[in-house]
């Protein structure tokens, strides 16, 4: 029994000292570069995903290690858990010495001051001992002083710099507190992406998770008490230089949170990069944009279908974009669902904002503005697999409906906007131009502003630490019974090495000792 308990006692004393705390805590800074190297699952999955297929041996061994959740994972939740263990562990007693050190005196004045690193001796005339310590101690002001008698002396024991352990121990404080925060922010936090049409549309609403193309949760989220909010994006505007540089995003919304719900008032914003929508304890970003081009397909009835679907961006330079439109006939056009599945029609191409045509046919941008809108598409005709229950690319076809001749390719087209394609049945389909979106994400996180608190105050004590100096000062006051002078000592000891500290103290001691009829007799160093 005693065995263990010695073995449970020198483990958790290794795990507390400083040294192991900063072992785990280099350990953890490792431990997040595949985090900022790698793609990760709850920032981009799809990314993830396209990661793994282009690597299909290693990219699953990845995933079996965690290497796309690398901030979730139990391998980094370890380190996250021993690092705070052992940062507790080891600042409380510290907290306890520090506390007891702010009670107890300063330390008896050694036997003999002349073995210290800075030792001053000198007799000053017509004074007494009582008379020379009551002096020197009036300028110790901020110093904590000690005063004792020995045989023959005064002796007076001064200490400067405890701010000093104090600044060291709010860092390392704060640091514990940084960590909670920021695990309390993973706990109750949520977080949502969401493409919306920069048009004056009907926008959306913090109802439920369902309304965000990605969302994920805290550990004890599960998306069901989400703040209420509606955003309404009414427009938005990106500013470039002449080079195609992007200079600045601006989206003006309007949004209801609150009593504006019941009411049905709409507040207007503005969002900028770096400049989110802050209400009802949420944050609304603007992350993103890119264009969703707008076709209409005229059936042979004459009735119409019109899509407007943003495209993915494929050069973040120019904004080429690509994307697809899966369009289902008006019913009762077609006698039965079969028919109906064959007749569906489907578009895929790129979308160019500036038109730039290489070779005569061949579409690209030459500007991320939309000055001179244009399309180059693939137009099928088939099943498009809109009612088979199948997760479909909402950028791309399925290749496995056009390898089993499910859908088949009707034309090949450049389309500019107004311009249109008619099919041998009839079916016309007609580009008409493109409209803005933007890629908003809502974000909640209850600890945020107590990780700014923590990070703020870690800093400062870190400042604080660095920049104040741990001193001690003794002063040693004899009377010579033969005469009326008396001999004062002075040592002087940095509790940490200090550059400066021998000028200081030359400085002390000239102000402590201020007297003409003072007579120095030895300046040692």
């Amino acid at each position: 029994m005693s065995k263990v308990l010695s073995t449970v006692r020198n483990t958790w004393r290794g795990l507390t000292s400083m040294r192991t705390a900063l072992v785990l805590l280099f350990l953890l800074a490792l431990a997040a570069i595949p985090g900022a190297l790698l793609p990760q699952r709850s920032l981009n999955s799809g990314k993830v995903d396209t990661y793994i297929a282009n690597r299909p041996t290693l990219g699953p061994l990845m995933d079996k290690l965690e290497l796309f959740d690398v901030f979730g994972s139990f391998w980094f939740t370890a380190v996250y858990v021993l690092l705070f263990i052992s940062l507790v562990g080891c600042i409380l007693p510290r907290c306890l010495d520090h506390a007891k050190a702010l009670r107890t005196p300063p330390v008896a004045t050694p036997r003999n001051l002349r073995r210290l690193p800075h030792h001053f001796t000198t007799e000053v005339d017509g004074e007494t001992a009582e008379e020379v310590v009551a002096r020197v101690r009036g300028q110790l002001k901020g110093w904590r002083v000690a005063e004792r008698s020995e045989a023959n002396s005064l002796t007076l024991s001064a200490e400067k710099g405890y701010t000093r352990e104090l600044g060291n121990l709010v860092f390392h404080l704060s640091l514990v507190g940084l960590l909670v925060a920021i695990a309390v922010g993973k706990l109750f936090s949520y977080e949502g992406n969401v493409v919306v049409i920069a048009n004056d549309g009907p926008g959306i609403c913090t109802t439920s998770p369902a309304v965000f193309d990605s969302f994920r949760a805290g550990n004890v989220e599960d998306g069901t008490g989400m703040t209420p909010l509606c955003v309404r994006v009414k427009d938005f505007t990106a500013d470039y230089l002449p080079n195609g540089q992007a200079e600045q995003f601006t989206s003006n919304i309007e949004y209801q949170a609150g009593d504006d719900l019941t009411t049905n008032t709409w507040q207007q914003d503005q969002l900028q990069v770096n400049h989110p929508l802050r209400v009802a304890g949420d944050r609304v970003y603007l992350q993103g944009h890119g264009y969703a081009p707008t076709f209409t397909v005229l059936f042979p009835n004459g009735e119409t279908r019109t899509e407007t679907i943003q495209w993915e961006p494929t050069d973040g330079t120019t904004f080429l974009s690509s994307g697809v439109m899966r369009f289902d006939p008006p019913a009762g056009l077609y006698p039965d669902n079969d028919e109906r599945r064959k007749n569906q029609i489907a578009i895929e191409g790129l979308f160019a904002p500036t038109a730039s045509l290489h070779g005569g046919s061949l579409l690209s941008s030459s500007f991320p503005a939309m000055n001179d809108p244009a399309v180059a598409v693939d137009i099928y005709k088939g099943d498009a697999g809109l009612d088979t229950g199948a997760p479909q690319s909402l950028f791309s076809l399925s290749p496995d409906l056009i390898d089993q001749g499910r859908l088949v390719k009707q034309d090949r087209v450049n389309l500019m906007p107004g311009e249109s394609s008619t099919l041998s049945d009839g079916t016309q389909v007609r580009f008409d131009g493109a409209e803005e979106f933007v890629n908003l994400q809502v974000s909640h996180d209850p600890a945020q502003t107590y990780v700014l608190i923590f990070a703020l105050s870690m800093m400062a004590g870190l400042l604080v630490s660095l920049v104040v100096k741990r001193r001690r000062i003794w002063v040693r006051v004899t009377s010579q019974p033969d005469s009326r002078r008396t001999v004062v000592e002075l040592g002087g000891l940095a509790r940490t090495d200090q550059a400066g500290w021998g000028d200081e103290f030359d400085r002390l001691t000239s102000r402590l000792l201020s007297t003409e009829r003072s007579r120095d007799l030895s300046l040692q160093e």
